[in-house]
């Protein structure tokens, strides 16, 4: 599994906004995920995304990995955000888009 473990480092390193969720962007396959996706999206910025329903390993790993139970799992930048209630949360009350708005910003400098 230390391979698995490997590859979700790779993937949080590489992506300044990674996703991780049940399905993808288009077509969530679960409720949280939906929800997540469709805050991310009001941000208006690309972001990446692992459907963990292609990844059984990664299913399995990333929530030991991360300390983090459950699934959406947004990260940014390396650090954990949290999950679908802390993204919507964040959302409605504007810090997801400053957050988002910020990683872009570093990452265009």
């Amino acid at each position: 599994m230390s391979n698995t473990i490997e590859t979700i480092k790779e993937q949080i390193n590489n992506n300044d906004i990674l996703l991780y969720m049940k399905g993808n962007p288009r077509a969530p396959q679960c409720g949280f995920s939906s929800q997540a996706v469709q805050a991310l999206m009001s941000c208006g910025e690309r972001f990446a995304f692992v459907n963990i329903l292609d990844n059984p390993d990664i299913r399995a790993e990333l929530p030991k990995f991360a300390n983090w139970p459950t699934f959406p799992q947004l990260w940014v930048k390396g650090e954990l955000v949290g999950g679908c209630d802390i993204i919507v949360e964040m959302a409605g009350n504007g810090e997801l888009q400053e957050l988002i708005k910020n990683a872009v910003g570093e990452s265009e400098e």
